[in-house]
């Protein structure tokens, strides 16, 4: 899964600056399909900013973002201008339509997206055939998700848990080409948290049988989150965006902007594998050092190995050597 036609998003040498206030500097990342990525950094990193010009809403000084999809049987890359349907986002604020139904929720994103109101009106036939389908699909997706008995309940009828969910299905439902995820579970309880921790196990693990079936994983994740214990337990990669580096042996005169300094695997666990904290010190020791530790200023490379990983046989899940 390193080979260059599974690339999903492109950063290419990203600078943004808000007037004097230089945010980041030179941001190179591809990552491919199937990965469950994490994006961990101190505050005002510029996290929020990356995330912005990855969907679109914000343009680089300098630099682009490409999205790449299938398009008859061939991998098309687009650079990103606006935000569109091959990228989707969930916020750690939910929003849902408080008068629908969680399956209608779901299945509304895609009767918007399938069809026009000149279609819906003229067209009742064949529109009631389509609309049986998306709210199939929708049930199917919710089903998934833990939630196939909550269909034909309110957001108001639903815990935080079960409503952010319903939102993560609303992106999902679309079949973007990247999710990304601000800090979803952010304001939820720590067991509520771990549940949804655990369906996106779920998720990459289907990610894992689709490769080793020859097929494309469906699930392409970004997600930016405070808690380390969470980046390591979920995803199968962790980044790490920061301030703190060696800037001046890089030649630069003065500070250019937040930059990638840590790029490495992490472990891989299945949904229901025991979350031993004790597994995650080692890895946590070595995001501390290198992202969060304003006295440690190394080189920007130092810790940037993932696909150094990758290439050894190290990485595990979908980049696990075939004879895994």
């Amino acid at each position: 899964m390193i080979a260059g036609d599974r690339v999903v998003l492109e950063s290419e040498g990203l600078y943004h600056a808000f007037g004097s206030n230089r945010v980041l500097h030179d941001i190179k990342l591809r990552i491919v399909q199937g990965e469950i990525v994490a994006l961990v950094g101190p505050s005002g990193c510029g996290k929020s900013t990356f995330l912005r010009m990855i969907l679109g809403t914000l343009q680089p000084n300098r630099g682009q973002v490409t999205v790449y999809t299938s398009r008859d049987g061939e991998r098309v890359g687009s650079v990103v201008h606006k935000p569109g349907r091959d990228r989707g986002i969930v916020y750690q604020r939910y929003s849902l339509f408080p008068h629908l139904t969680a399956l209608d929720n779901v299945a509304f994103g895609l009767m918007l997206d399938k069809t026009s109101i000149p279609q819906r009106t003229f067209h009742p036939l064949r529109w009631r055939a389509l609309r049986k389908k998306q709210r199939q699909a929708s049930s199917e997706l919710l089903e998934k998700l833990g939630l196939g008995h909550a269909l034909k309940n309110y957001p108001h009828e639903l815990s935080g848990g079960m409503r952010q969910r319903v939102a993560i299905a609303q992106a999902l439902i679309l079949k973007p080409a990247i999710l990304l995820l601000d800090e979803p579970f952010g304001a939820l309880d720590e067991a509520t948290r771990e549940e949804l921790q655990r369906m996106l196990l779920g998720l990459y693990s289907e990610n894992v049988d689709a490769v080793r079936q020859g097929q494309e994983p469906p699930y392409t994740i970004l997600m930016v989150t405070h808690e380390l214990n969470e980046a390591i337990f979920v995803s199968d990669r962790i980044l790490g965006l920061s301030q703190y580096w060696d800037w001046k042996r890089q030649g630069h005169d003065a500070f250019p902007g937040a930059t990638i300094v840590y790029d490495h695997h992490a472990p891989v666990f299945n949904p229901d594998d025991e979350r031993e904290y004790h597994q995650f010190q080692e890895q946590k020791d070595e995001i501390l050092r290198s992202t969060f530790n304003p006295e440690v200023l190394q080189e920007r490379e130092e810790w940037n190995k993932f696909w150094d990983h990758v290439k050894s046989g190290q990485a595990k899940g979908i980049h696990a050597p075939p004879s895994d």
